[in-house]
């Protein structure tokens, strides 16, 4: 009985994670757009990239590849933090679902940047 019990509650709780997002969510699910804005900052083109979650839970401590990332245009650092060949989006702090968090930049060309980490948190 005390077995039953058991694998009762662990298939309780797997369904309760499964229903809030927890098994639904990756730091893969992190999509990145870029457009230019039809701005020139120093005679460069202005781009803006957009990040969002494609998922129903927060990522946190969102963590960008941009080794070689240039920009005439002043980022402040709790926009994107570089810091070696990694940024870190929003101070660390959480892009939420259906809502994008984005920046201008401005170089010649876009940048290709890809999510190296975040952290998943549903509620």
């Amino acid at each position: 009985m005390a077995t039953f019990l058991n694998v009762l509650a662990a298939l309780f709780f797997l369904s309760f994670m499964v229903s809030r997002g927890y098994c639904q969510c990756k730091t893969e699910n992190l999509q990145i757009t870029q457009q230019q804005t039809g701005q020139q900052v120093q005679s460069k083109p202005e781009w803006k990239v957009a990040i969002s979650t494609g998922c129903p839970c927060d990522q946190l401590e969102v963590k960008l590849a941009c080794d070689g990332f240039q920009t005439v245009e002043a980022i402040d650092s709790s926009v994107l933090a570089k810091s070696g060949g990694e940024c870190l989006v929003n101070n660390g702090q959480p892009i939420f679902p259906n809502k994008d968090f984005s920046f201008t930049y401005a170089w010649d060309t876009s940048f290709p940047f890809k999510t190296l980490s975040s952290q998943v948190a549903c509620s």
